[in-house]
């Protein structure tokens, strides 16, 4: 080839190739997902600070204390749904001293995604410490349940996956 055939071929400017804006369309998005991502962090509010954490931190301490007296009041609660009848069947058990004190009983069932579904029971036991009461269907799902007394000075807290656990113990640990 010559150099007066080179000097004759058509040359177009750079901005009319394609390949230019090809290779910068990969920095181009880079660049407009950060500043998006810079405008959603900068305008959104961070939920994972607690803006009294000190006040969190006594009541988490309550909480243990609770637990603590159950231990010590030697509770425990069985708990079962029969689907059929739609009740909600429990045994409050204490040790052997405490026995025949019936209070009333505040049951918390805590759905795990959705707390439109929680259900707040409060149940009378008889003599025994057992109750039965009249639930509506109950949905199939993994439940944190929360047991306490009328005082609410101790609790007994564990999770249950219904239906696959037809029944579930809480017991206060030592």
């Amino acid at each position: 080839m010559s150099v007066s055939m080179m000097a004759q071929a058509p040359t177009t400017p750079w901005w009319k190739q394609r390949w230019p804006w090809l290779l910068m369309l990969g920095p181009a998005v880079v660049v407009v997902a950060g500043s998006y991502t810079g405008y959603l962090a900068y305008s959104q509010q961070d939920a994972l600070v607690v803006g009294d954490y000190y006040k969190q931190g006594k009541a988490i301490n309550q909480d243990l204390r609770r637990d603590r007296l159950a231990s010590t009041l030697g509770l425990s609660m069985a708990l079962g749904y029969d689907a059929t009848t739609g009740t909600l069947n429990g045994q409050l058990r204490r040790n052997s001293s405490d026995q025949g004190r019936s209070e009333r009983l505040f049951v918390h069932l805590s759905h795990a995604t959705l707390p439109e579904k929680d259900i707040q029971l409060v149940v009378q036991p008889d003599e025994f410490g057992a109750f039965q009461i009249n639930l509506p269907m109950l949905e199939r799902s993994r439940w944190v349940v929360l047991v306490e007394g009328e005082k609410r000075d101790w609790r007994l807290a564990g999770a249950w996956t219904w239906p696959a656990q037809r029944q579930v113990t809480l017991q206060a640990d030592n």
